[in-house]
């Protein structure tokens, strides 16, 4: 397949655009800058000059393909519900470039919020979309169904490898910042994890299966949880960069996570595990990468 990759030159999309071309894919990219270019060149993909705010490169990369893999997605907590609406534009625009035409689409999600207490399943819907929770890329990829277009969601934990991970390196730069690592009550609160090189398959395979599906009116949206651990408490997250740092750590009340996490406050007191069994029996997946934990021993943001 001929693969259009939004976030190719990101994060999750570098690995993303690795393994397709692995697999034997042919990748197009979508790149911002002339620095991006160069590294899907190198990494054998095509160009496509573009961006998520420029809706035609979308739909121009959207009609040269034979799916599409949606990773992009800005970050800035600032303006989190104005990169939520671009977001959404962006997979409404995705689409209709792939309406009635049987081809996939792959859009990203998240899991933190889906479920309090248990562990979250592929099967646990999101919660409505609000000024609370305006993240709306899963009902948008919904809305794409009753196109004709065969849409998979790929819901991601806190991904990692010793660059980067998640909320995780978040709260890496609020302990460098305050000069403590913290948690927030008993730290026993979980978050679900996954090696970035056992999360990129995920979307390929969730591909695979979604063109083999074909024309998808009236049917259900396919979910899949790229998780390889259920649940890493925050207490133990909170010592290991605190090790790492080489400073204290303590526990802070409900009330003081606010003032002290900043945005990332509303997240880090979140009991949020998520299991992957019904992913990993869906496509025959299999996570075999180290642990955040591993990889929170040797992180880069410990570096001086």
């Amino acid at each position: 397949m001929r693969v259009f990759v939004t976030g190719a030159t990101g994060f999750v999309g570098t690995a993303v655009v690795e393994d397709l071309i692995r697999a034997g894919h042919q990748v197009l990219g979508l790149a911002r800058s002339d620095a991006g270019a160069e590294a899907l060149k190198a990494a054998g993909a095509a160009v496509h000059r573009g961006s998520l705010e420029d809706l035609e490169s979308l739909r121009s990369g959207a009609a040269q393909s034979d799916g599409v893999i949606h990773t992009a997605f800005n970050h800035d907590f600032s303006k989190f519900q104005a990169n939520c609406d671009a977001d959404r534009k962006a997979i409404e625009t995705l689409g209709d470039t792939l309406a009635g035409s049987g081809r996939p689409l792959v859009v990203t999600s998240g899991l933190l919020l889906l479920a309090a207490g248990r562990a979250a399943t592929e099967e646990d819907v999101p919660p409505p979309v609000s000024a609370a929770y305006p993240r709306s890329s899963e009902a948008t990829g919904i809305a794409q169904l009753a196109k004709g277009v065969p849409v998979a969601v790929v819901r991601l934990p806190q991904v990692h490898d010793r660059r980067k991970m998640g909320l995780v390196s978040y709260a890496i730069a609020i302990a460098k910042q305050k000069g403590v690592s913290a948690y927030v009550g008993d730290g026993k609160n979980r978050w679900s994890a996954a090696h970035l090189l056992d999360a990129a398959p995920v979307y390929r395979l969730a591909l695979e299966k979604a063109a083999a599906n074909g024309n998808a009116k009236d049917k259900e949206i396919a979910r899949y949880h790229a998780v390889g651990e259920e649940g890493v408490a925050m207490r133990d997250i909170a010592e290991a960069i605190g090790k790492g740092l080489k400073i204290p750590v303590k526990s802070i009340s409900p009330e003081e996570a606010g003032a002290h996490f900043g945005f990332l406050g509303f997240f880090v007191g979140f009991d949020g595990p998520a299991s992957s069994a019904l992913t990993q029996q869906w496509l025959g997946w299999k996570p075999t990468q180290v642990r955040l934990l591993t990889d929170l021993e040797h992180a880069r943001d410990f570096e001086a």
